[in-house]
């Protein structure tokens, strides 16, 4: 910022708090007071307002007023997740990195993890997140105490869902090219390998991280059934995938959900509208209390495959793919 603005800045704070404590004492002295400073401020930091006109970005002011306007339009017809999704971090740097020197794309691990760079504060955030989501997962999975074992399940299932969306921006690449215009044809299994590489690496390296940090760290409490606690990890960290990939395929508000839906209990579409809206944290929560109640960890990664398959099923039903032509485009991907 120059220094005309900081002055500027600076200046119109004192008199917003002159003009508040004046306010609270009350009568018209003060007000005549503070009145006359502000017109003294005004002739006094005119140069320096004028010169701090010319600093001001006025493409990225448009670009932000366009973002906010666009993202009120959203909230008003109750599509949050896309209201939130323009308040990412802008992406910044790295734009040529995805490129060999002969001019081919990269890898799609390398792709994604360049995407991820290009913004930084976010994949830090990301990376913590699923190192302690690894960690307090393993922790809740090896312990035979049902409280605090179901209570740190579901947080580090909560940490690793949080960070499988910070760590890039693939999934909604992935939903924009399924919803999109195939203007490439309809076979997507490539789009979808290009897309999911890079959190599906970068959740099991931080699952498989932040576990075995928690076991060096609380030896003595994982010698009893590492086997089990594997599995448990394991299953968690693919539903949390599913939940993630069902979230990131919504769309817009399906009209169905602004209708009465009339029961015994009353009118439950509020209930349907914010199981919608949080729909991620609802089929996580959902399916690590179905998993923490089966009785062996066979079984337990069984139902949380069998739960992902539905998840990543639905998600397909919101992009239009799950048609009968699906399988076929699949097999010639």
């Amino acid at each position: 910022m120059a220094r005309s603005a900081r002055v500027l800045t600076g200046a119109t704070g004192a008199g917003a708090l002159l003009l508040g404590l004046a306010g609270g004492q009350g009568g018209a002295g003060p007000l005549w007071l503070v009145a006359a400073a502000a017109a003294a401020t005004a002739v006094l930091l005119g140069r320096s307002a004028f010169r701090a006109l010319a600093t001001v970005d006025l493409a990225r002011l448009a670009r932000e007023s366009a973002r906010a306007s666009q993202a009120q339009t959203y909230v008003l017809t109750g599509t949050l997740h896309h209201a939130l999704d323009l308040y990412r971090p802008e992406p910044r740097g790295f734009t040529s990195a995805p490129l060999r020197q002969d001019g081919r794309l990269r890898g799609y691990a390398t792709q994604g993890a360049v995407r991820a760079l290009r913004t930084p504060g976010r994949a830090a955030a990301a990376v913590l997140l699923l190192l302690t989501g690894g960690a307090v997962l393993t922790a809740g999975t090896a312990r035979a105490d049902g409280s605090t074992a179901s209570t740190l399940w579901i947080a580090g299932a909560v940490c690793l869902y949080l960070g499988s969306s910070w760590i890039g921006e693939t999934w909604r690449g992935l939903r924009d090219e399924l919803t999109l215009a195939p203007l490439l044809g309809q076979w997507w299994g490539g789009a979808a390998a290009r897309a999911l590489t890079w959190p599906v690496l970068a959740v099991t390296a931080g699952a498989c991280l932040g576990g075995g940090l928690a076991v060096l760290v609380g030896r003595p409490v994982y010698d009893g059934r590492p086997a089990q606690t594997a599995l448990f990890v394991a299953g968690t960290a693919v539903l949390v995938l599913g939940a993630r990939f069902l979230r990131e395929m919504k769309t817009h508000l399906p009209l169905s959900l602004l209708l009465p839906i009339i029961t015994p209990f009353g009118d439950l579409s509020a209930l349907m509208l914010v199981a919608w809206q949080f729909d991620g944290f609802v089929v996580l929560l959902a399916g690590v209390a179905v998993v923490n109640a089966v009785p062996s960890a066979p079984g337990a990664a069984a139902v949380a495959a069998l739960l992902t398959a539905c998840c990543v099923w639905a998600g397909l039903r919101r992009t239009g793919w799950a048609h009968r032509g699906l399988l076929h485009r699949l097999r010639r991907a």
